[in-house]
């Protein structure tokens, strides 16, 4: 009895103290977007977000502090339409990273039972909508900065940092794309998740 006790104990992987610490501070500021219950009922980040990327101090007093901020938020010269587009992009991007199209399991074709394929249709319509939005900005470039700054939550600084090129640069293709987007966009019907 002891000892398989001890052992469902072990099969329990622990948490990191980072993300045990982001977790409180999200929870503490009520910011629980990028958090969810795992299979243990504890709450984790979820992995491929730029929500979950964006890191938050927690103060001794409980003052919330978030170090970075959203760019698509930050950058000011921004117009509204552009900032929609590219939270659609975004929420397009990250259901893309954190679900994508998996295979189907290998059970089903040993078993010699029939096999479907059992993709759910919003991430067939995800990526369809992916390729659909790349396809209609036209240049890699400015797809490269779109995926860094909107999909995983990058600054203008960082991007412009890893591509070796001043900061105007990003920042005008990240406009150029974000435009482009709210064309894109606005002769479509709306999202089926949001």
């Amino acid at each position: 009895m002891a000892k398989q006790k001890k052992v469902q104990k072990s099969e329990k992987p622990k948490v990191p103290a980072p993300e045990k610490e982001q977790v409180r501070a999200r929870r503490a500021a009520g910011h629980e977007e990028a958090l969810q219950l795992d299979q243990h009922g504890r709450q984790r980040l979820i992995k491929g977000t730029a929500e979950s990327a964006r890191e938050y101090d927690l103060s001794k007093g409980g003052i919330v502090r978030v170090r970075n901020v959203d760019p698509l938020k930050g950058i000011l010269s921004l117009t509204h339409k552009q900032r929609e587009a590219g939270a659609r992009y975004r929420a397009d991007f990250e259901l893309a990273a954190r679900e994508g199209l998996k295979a189907m399991g290998m059970g089903e074709r040993v078993s010699s039972g029939s096999a479907s394929a059992s993709v759910p249709a919003r991430l067939i319509d995800n990526h369809a909508a992916m390729a659909h939005a790349k396809k209609s900005i036209g240049y890699p470039e400015i797809i490269r900065v779109l995926d860094a700054v909107c999909g995983l939550g990058m600054t203008i600084k960082d991007v412009a940092t890893a591509e070796n090129v001043v900061r105007d640069i990003p920042a005008q293709l990240l406009r150029m794309g974000l435009e482009r987007l709210v064309v894109h966009y606005g002769s479509q019907a709306a999202s089926r998740h949001g």
